[in-house]
Formats: structure tokens, sequence, C-alpha cells
């Protein structure tokens, strides 16, 4: 469960940050979901968690299309807005979803998997997600890998990879060769963000696994935090050296 302090903290700095976001166009805008183009084939999928006295909190996936395919990291929060953006994807770009990847256990990646499931659409995250997910009582994804898993795209490929504990122990990174394009997750702070919800981090290792990410993909050009606007390997440093051993 997400602290309350968590939250206060939270709306303020997204409703600076997601405030300043909407300068950009939206492919798709409504009530619960926005879609914010970032290249030809690259989105942004923003979906808001409703929290008892904060409000509506926005949660940030991505979508990736290519040839007629796509995929989508993470889940919007609930089935309902999930099937708005599934059928956003399939009617409006005109591409089959071929899979979903879960970055960790939370809510706000898992919520709305169930709709998926429904299309027999694949579901793919760590092993450990499918552990936790199950012991929280969530939907499960279907499939799970240790360390690193490749999929397919189009011709193209996405490279999901476990690099080690940050904001909870199984989160992954999803990296995209062809966008430069990298999905953070929680494990990824937007520019000017806290630290937020630590109830399942490893704050000792957090730093190390951003460094870690870096050295992987020094050429990296956008990245998508879990919350808040997208940048780019700045966002890597600010999150390194915010968990850094002092």
């Amino acid at each position: 469960m997400y602290r309350k302090s968590f939250y206060a903290l939270l709306v303020v700095v997204l409703v600076f940050v997601h405030g300043r976001s909407q300068k950009t166009t939206a492919a798709y805008s409504s009530e619960n979901l926005k879609i914010i183009p970032l290249t030809e084939h690259s989105f942004v999928h923003i979906s808001y968690l409703n929290v008892p006295e904060y409000g509506r909190v926005a949660c940030n996936g991505a979508i990736y299309m290519y040839s007629g395919e796509a995929v989508v990291f993470d889940t919007p929060v609930d089935d309902a807005v999930s099937r708005e953006l599934i059928q956003w994807i399939t009617e409006t770009k005109k591409h089959q979803v071929t899979a979903v990847v879960i970055n960790h256990f939370h809510n706000d990646c898992v919520g709305g998997l169930a709709s998926f499931h429904d299309l027999d659409i694949p579901s793919y995250a760590n092993q450990q997600t499918l552990v936790l997910a199950k012991q929280e009582g969530r939907t499960v994804p279907k499939v799970g890998f240790e360390n690193t898993m490749e999929l397919k795209v189009g011709n193209q490929i996405v490279i999901n990879r476990f690099f080690g504990e940050a904001h909870t122990r199984d989160n992954i990174i999803s990296y995209v060769p062809s966008e430069a394009l990298l999905f953070g997750g929680c494990a990824v702070k937007s520019m000017g963000a806290g630290k937020g919800n630590l109830e399942d981090a490893n704050i000792a290792e957090w730093s190390a696994t951003m460094e870690k990410v870096k050295k992987a993909y020094p050429k990296v050009q956008t990245v998508i935090p879990g919350h808040g606007n997208p940048g780019g390997i700045e966002l890597l440093e600010y999150t390194q050296n915010m968990f850094k051993k002092k």
C-alpha cells in the first residue's frame, strides 16, 4: 500500500510537471486516459490512480508500435481504461497489441492487466513479479523471465532486463534500440520529483542499479519515468544521485 506522505508529495510534484507536459498535443485524450506522442512509433499513456484524500495521481506507461504490431509497457490503472487504450491502438492506429510488459508488481503497473488477458494478449514480467503479484492478490502476468527477455515488434526488438533492485525488488527496464527509448517505470524519477513510495524499495541498491542501466544504454535519448515528464539520460543521473550513499 502506498503511504499518505508519499501521495502528498507526489501530487504536488505532478500538478507542476504533468501540467507542463500538456503543452504537447495529445494523440488521444479523455477523462481517464491521455496518450502523448514522443515519436512516430512511440507514445506515453497516462492514466489516473484515485487515491483517497489526494485525488487523481497521474501514472505513466508506454506504447511502441511498428509494422502493424504494438507492445504496451505497463497497463493503465484499471480494466476499463485498459480497454480504452487497446481500442485506440487497434481501431485508430490499426495496430495489433502483441504483448504487454509489466515493470513491477504494484497496482499502477498491473491494475488493468485482466483486460489484456481477456483478449488473449500475452503478458510478460520478471519472474519475481509473478510471485509478488500473486501474493498481493493482483492479476498475475502469464510469462515470467529471470534476467533478460527480447520481444519482436515487426522486425524491431524490445529488450526487457532486470538490472537490480530499486523501487521494488522486481522492477525491470525496457529499452527500444531503434528509438533509443527507455521505459524505467517507478525505478526512474522525473526531474524535480522526490523519493516517493519506499515501502518496497531497496534504497541501498537503487543508485548502483541506475549506474548499470546507464552503462548498458549510453546512447539512450528518451527516458520515461513512472510519474511525471519524460526526459533524457539526465533522469537516470538524477535518480542515481538521489539515492547515492552520502
